[in-house]
């Protein structure tokens, strides 16, 4: 990713500039206490009504707009953690979209209480300072607790209510990809995302076909992502109401197919596909072992239009096709 263009510089000073290759250069936040990140000003981190990044409109015209324009968007795995900045907090995707990426993929689970907050894991013991499994605690439990980044540093960051990060997106024009987990429901999900009034900045992931149907029936005006495997499963799910004008085609992550790419793409469907996964298996790890990431443009060169990524700092500074994707479809 270059300097994004000036079309798309914040009056408010911010600046959606190119972004550091490696975790070394971060800048995290600064802390006396070695063990403790210290948390930037909440007004900085979280943003405010003045501090728009960008508008993109209705998210099926958006994505459409980004298909036929040649670009390929980002999408931040798990929000984007970086040294100093945790998965799933609002303080993470606000670095990272500082950084250009307006795409973040977080995960929703809800508390015994049922209130919905970001959290990958059935246990908080890898990304908090507690422990235990999720669905036994109360709100007021976790919400007391501090998250880590991904080397195990105690950041000042808790993990945010859903509601709180739709109201974010909804302010600074991010996308939120929601990924479901077992604790909570799409129904709840959506109820949320009605109440924000963010239907305009979400796309719900769903991975089988009952529930990419559960979503057509339950928000068919809003985004998702549902596996295709071939035109004649596309007319399948179409019969069963789910609405491909609403619909990113999920490609999986492994041996990625462009002429795949191309052919759901002359449907009128976008594709993403993830190069995110497990360290060391995972095709982040594989694409920038020789260092020049030249298999990312491959998959833009070949018509994907999102791709989920693990290193979304590290692609976006090595692409332009994210900066001609939003310089095309959005407007600051």
């Amino acid at each position: 990713m270059r300097p994004i263009l000036p079309m798309l510089v914040l009056a408010a000073g911010l600046t959606l500039t190119a972004c550091q290759p490696d975790a070394g250069e971060f800048d995290p936040p600064v802390s006396g206490d070695a063990n403790l990140v210290e948390q930037v000003d909440s007004n900085d981190a979280i943003g405010s009504e003045a501090d728009r990044v960008l508008s993109v409109g209705p998210l099926p015209a958006f994505f459409d707009c980004v298909r036929d324009s040649g670009g390929m968007l980002i999408a931040s795995h798990r929000g984007g953690p970086a040294p100093g900045y945790p998965e799933n907090a609002i303080e993470s995707m606000q670095y990272g979209l500082d950084q250009g990426i307006l795409v973040h993929e977080i995960d929703v689970a809800e508390s015994r209480d049922g209130v919905l907050f970001l959290m990958h894991d059935r246990t908080l013991g890898r990304t908090t300072t507690g422990d235990g499994y999720v669905a036994d605690m109360d709100w007021e439990t976790i919400q007391s607790l501090n998250l880590k980044d991904n080397e195990g540093a105690i950041t000042a960051f808790t993990a945010p209510k859903l509601s709180d990060v739709l109201l974010w997106a909804k302010r600074t024009g991010a996308i939120v990809e929601l990924d479901k987990k077992e604790t909570t429901s799409f129904r709840n999900i959506i109820s949320h995302v009605r109440a924000a009034g963010a239907e305009q900045n979400t796309i719900l992931i769903t991975y089988n076909d009952d529930q990419a149907k559960e979503v057509a029936r339950l928000a068919p005006d809003l985004m998702m992502t549902a596996g295709v495997n071939s035109r004649d499963h596309q007319q399948d799910l179409v019969a069963a109401g789910v609405n491909f004008d609403h619909v990113i085609a999920w490609m999986g992550i492994s041996n990625p197919n462009p002429r795949a790419f191309e052919a759901v793409g002359r449907r009128g469907v976008e594709t993403a596909f993830g190069t995110l996964g497990r360290a060391g298996e995972r095709l982040d790890d594989q694409y920038w072992a020789d260092g020049d990431g030249s298999e990312f443009q491959a998959l833009a060169d070949g018509g994907l239009t999102m791709l989920a990524t693990d290193t979304p700092y590290r692609v976006a500074a090595a692409l332009e096709v994210d900066d001609l994707a939003l310089s095309a479809c959005a407007e600051r």
